[in-house]
This record gives structure tokens, sequence and C-alpha cells, in this order.
């Protein structure tokens, strides 16, 4: 029986201290080295030169030589973990290592699906650096929203080892005759519970079905264990949360798999490929009882230990100070920090950009206009998933070579996408599911850094807390009073502390009025903040299971709501205001329905005469 362990995500960065400092599990794997796991020199040197690791992580350590072995692995682990190289390196060292070269007239061997575009990137960027010695091995990628014709031509030519995107890759594989995959080797689904949940669950079993890599069609196949071999088919699906879509999956593409990362108590380190027998296990064996060590009520999450899970208590019609100050603290606090901010929609995304683009607060001896500085003063970003392409590749290239800014952003890169640096998430909305606060959170504390995550909540919300303790995470309560206590009211210093809620802290009355008055003075900024109201309305709304008796449109006051994008006025006038809007537009379309009707009659009666 096969069971192994550990953590897992990719990485773009990291340095000889930050591997060392790889807190406790990691650490176990200081004297441990690439090359006792049984990789090439060759790639050893390019992981340290080039990936900046000195050592292999947990899970690196783990699952390398598990998947060096040729056996099908579903790895557990916790997002920033370095599982990126725990499956490349060892493709990498098969395809280099295969006599005669490979050649791009040879087609794809392996095939890496992703979720979302920015991880298909990432993938690829971490495969050209570790391919800098091996230039016959050909990396290549097929996403949603690239030109499908240059994609093809790519595919002509032959692509060794392709990152995808499910959507895009199932097209090519239907309309590309081209596209050469008869000599694939490897399929891995990284990031597999997102696929999932973004809605390419058929898409994958049709991609299964092109592919021939469904487990009844392994059956009656010996799976090679040797390196000099010529192995069947493998399979590697890789996630940091497990749930009931993820283990279907599982089943429905892993012949008797390997699982690491499924139990910490039980970890028992994989030092070299030689030392994989005293495990307990052979590579050779089956699970015994896969179906129960894949299934269970509750997901199962993995998080870094190293990370810091608070939570703010803040009533509704306060969100919008309260982000702004507590931002403000963090980069004054700071020399030298990057921060993520997730929120629901890409309006919200869109309007609060603009606002902290712009918005500036002085005291009563303010300069002119143009001489006040930002309220925050970092270089902002924003990131959703209505950008053009280019838009979103360049935003996301920007904040990761910056080293003070702010990203703003919906769930897009919500899942595997490693950015450096990055020391404090913010989910400004409730991220709904608990795996999907899981993979929020992932985007700091990687691999062994510290990090924090701020999750923000209404009174009425609290209950989630509740759902996140099912799965073992435990938050504190942010300082918030502290924060808000250290801002100066016009210049002063306050010494009044007799306010009865947090909506009459005086910097709080002081920071809304002055946002208030921002956003009614600019047409352009107000439009923006009804927009992120409905939208936020509607995403508020569609809360599923049990997390509607938490999240419940009918226990908010929407005047608060209002209140929360610095809009005046009553939620019933917003809410007219964008009915209107549709009503209008339905009657536009329907008097050009009736127009078009009666000039078809016309023109008929006229034929008849």
């Amino acid at each position: 029986m096969a069971t192994t362990k550990k953590r897992s995500e990719n990485p773009t960065k990291t340095k000889d201290a930050e591997t060392k400092k790889n807190t406790n599990n990691n650490e176990v794997f200081a004297s441990c080295s690439f090359s006792s796991l049984g990789l090439h020199s060759s790639l050893c040197d390019q992981l340290r030169d080039r990936m900046g690791f000195e050592a292999p992580t947990l899970v690196q350590a783990q699952a390398i030589p598990v998947i060096l072995s040729g056996r099908h692995v579903l790895v557990n682990a916790a997002t920033g973990t370095g599982k990126t190289i725990a499956y490349l390196a060892p493709i990498i060292h098969h395809l280099q290592g295969k006599q005669p070269r490979i050649q791009r007239s040879d087609g794809t061997f392996a095939l890496v699906l992703v979720p979302t575009r920015e991880l298909c990137m990432q993938v690829y960027e971490i495969l050209q650096k570790l391919l800098h010695r091996f230039h016959w091995i050909v990396p290549g990628y097929i996403m949603g929203g690239e030109n499908r014709s240059k994609e093809k031509a790519r595919l002509r030519k032959g692509i060794s080892i392709l990152v995808a995107t499910p959507g895009r890759l199932l097209d090519h594989l239907k309309n590309t005759s081209s596209f050469l995959h008869t000599n694939m080797r490897w399929i891995i689904f990284d990031e597999a519970d997102m696929i999932l949940e973004l809605g390419f669950g058929k898409e994958i079993e049709e991609i299964l079905d092109q592919l021939g890599s469904r487990p009844n069609e392994f059956a009656g196949k010996e799976i090679a264990v040797s390196c000099n071999s010529e192995p069947q088919r493998q399979n590697l699906l890789l996630s940091a949360t497990l749930n009931e879509k993820v283990n279907h999956l599982a089943k429905l593409s892993l012949e008797n798999p390997v699982m690491i990362g499924l139990d910490d108590k039980k970890i028992q380190p994989v030092l070299s490929s030689e030392d994989f027998g005293s495990l307990g296990f052979d590579v050779n064996d089956e699970l015994t009882q896969p179906d129960k060590l894949m299934s269970s009520p509750i997901a199962d999450f993995r998080v870094p230990s190293q990370l810091v899970q608070r939570y703010v208590k803040v009533p509704c019609g306060s969100r919008l100070v309260v982000l702004l100050s507590i931002l403000k603290h963090l980069f004054e606090s700071g020399p030298s920090q990057k921060i993520v901010v997730f929120f629901s929609t890409c309006d919200a995304v869109d309007f609060h950009y603009s606002l902290l683009s712009e918005f500036k607060l002085s005291p009563n001896t303010q300069p002119e206009e143009e001489l006040r500085p930002l309220f925050i003063r970092s270089k902002t970003f924003r990131l959703h998933g209505n950008m053009k392409q280019e838009d979103r590749r360049t935003t996301f290239q920007a904040f990761k070579t910056e080293k003070l800014a702010l990203l703003l952003c919906t769930d897009v890169i919500a899942r595997g996408v490693d950015i450096p640096k990055v020391r404090f998430i913010i989910q400004y909305d409730s991220p709904g599911e608990a795996t999907e606060y899981v993979h929020r959170v992932g985007r700091t504390a990687r691999l062994g850094e510290r990090g924090e995550a701020l999750l923000f909540l209404q009174p009425v919300e609290m209950d989630y807390l509740k759902d996140l303790e099912k799965h073992g995470e435990s938050l504190t309560e942010y300082p918030l009073l502290k924060v808000l206590d250290s801002f100066p009211v016009y210049d002063q210093k306050r010494h009044v502390k007799n306010f009865l809620t947090l909506e009459l802290h005086p910097w709080v009355l002081s920071l809304q009025k002055a946002l208030e008055s921002f956003v009614v003075a600019q047409p352009s900024m107000k439009k923006l903040a009804k927009d992120a109201f409905c939208s936020w309305v509607r995403a508020y709304t569609a809360h599923r299971g049990e997390l509607k008796r938490i999240f419940m449109v009918k226990k908010l006051h929407l005047g608060h709501v209002a209140k929360s994008f610095a809009l005046k006025e009553q939620p019933s006038l917003v809410g007219k205001s964008f009915q209107n809007q549709q009503r209008k537009r339905k009657r536009e379309e329907k008097q050009k329905g009736l127009s078009r009707l009666k000039k078809r009659k016309f023109v008929g009666k006229n034929m008849n005469k």
C-alpha cells in the first residue's frame, strides 16, 4: 500500500536563503539533493542556477521518485510548495535521456492541463527555464484568447511539452489534423479542482476519450517501473483541495495511483530513488482501498503552516473606509511589500481601481489639487476576466516585477499562479466555498516564506468562520481599532474614544464623507460605483448550498451596501436606475421589433397589389 506525503504548488522564484527557510517539513530535506532523487545532473544545475532551488521541498522529494518510477500519482499538497517542479522535472529527465533524441516532428509527449491563462503562461515560463540546456525539447502553450491560426502553426511544427487550457485543447484535438499526439506519454491535471469548478468536466472527459487515457484503457497493460524501459501512459493529478469532483476525475483518469500528501501524521520522506522501497511499499503495489482514501464528506485542505490567517468584522457601510485604511496602514508600515485584494466581480475591481488611482485626501490646509498625494501611495494594478488577453498578460508580468504594489483582482489568479514576494492577501469579498478561500490565501506564504491573509466579514456573515473551522482553518481577529486610531483627523491626533460603534469612529466618518464627495463629483466614477453595486448584489445572491443561509441578501441593508461603494443614494434609487435602464432597453428592442414587423407587412401588402 502506498502512502506518501505532502504539499504543493508552483514556483517561479526563490533564492538560496528562501529555500533554507522552508519551515518544518521542508527543512528535513536540507541534506537531500535533486541528484539523490535520480534526476540528471544538468537538470539539477538548472534547478539551482535558474530556479534558485538548492534542495528539494518536501513535496518534490516525495513526488519525484514516484513519478520517475512510472506510477500514476494523486498529489494533495498545500499551495506554494513547489509542485510544478515536482512533475516537470521527472518528465524532462525522461525526455532528455531518450535515445535517439526526440525531435519536433515526433509531436507531443507530455500535456499539462491548467485552468487559467495566467497559470498556463506561468508553467510555460518555468518550462523555458528548465529546458535551457535541453534545446531539442520544445515547450509550447495553447489557450483561449490567443490567435488560433498561430497555435495551429506551432502544433504543426511540433511541441514536445504542451501546456494548455481545456477548452482550447479540445478545439485543437477535434479540428487541427496536424496536431500529432500519438506519442503522448504524460497527462498532468494541475489545479484539478479549479479545472472542474470552472465547468470543464465534460471537456476533460472528451479529452481523455480523444487521447485514450481512461483507466479501462489501461486494462491488461503493465505500467513499467524501470527508468530504462518504455512506460505506458502515466497520468498525474495535483490539487490543494480534495472534493468529490476531484475524486471523480481521479477515478476517470488514474490507474492504481500512489497517493501523496493525504496524511500529515504518517509522513515518511522519500529521499532517493534507491530508498523508495524502504518506505514500506513497492512501486508495483496497488492500493487496496483507493476509493476509501479518495473520498471524504468534507474536502481535505492544505495551507502553508507559516501563513498567519485573520478576519476583520466590519459593518457593511464601513467596508470601503476600512479597506482603504488597512491598505494605507500596510503600505506605510512596510517599506517593500506587495498586496493582493480579491473581489467578487469585474465591476467591483474596475470601481476600486479607478477610485484608488485618483482619490486624494489632505487636511484643510491642503495644497492645490494637483499637488496632493494619492491616498494610497503605491503602484496599483487590476486583473479580471473581462480584460483583453494582452492587457492581462502585461498586468500580470508588471505586478510580478514590482517591489511595492497593489493588485485588485477577481479569482482569475486565485489558483496556482505564483507571484513573488506577496506578503498580504485581503479577501474583501467572501470567497464563498471554503476551497476558494484556501486557494486565494495560497498566493502568499509560498515556498516557506512568511505571509498574512485577512478575510472581511460583515456581522451577519460571522458563521462563515465555523464553516472554515470544519476544514481545520482557524482565524484570529485583526486589531482594527488600533489601526483606525493611528490616523489623524484634520491633522490632529484624536484623544476622545467614547464612540459607540465602528461607524461612529471619527476617522471612519471623516474618510467616508470624503469618499462620497469624491464619487458624487465625478459622473464617470459614480457610474462605476453604481455598476459595481448592482453586480455585487447579483454575485451575493449566487452563493450555493449551505452558504445561502450565511450570505443572504435579505439580511443586508442595501442602503449600507450602497454606502460601501461611496454612494449617497438609497439602494432603491440605485436599483431603480439599473432596473429602468433594463426596462428602457427592452422597450427599445420591442419597438424595433414592432417597426420591423410593420415594415414587412407593408412591403407584403404592396407586393400583393
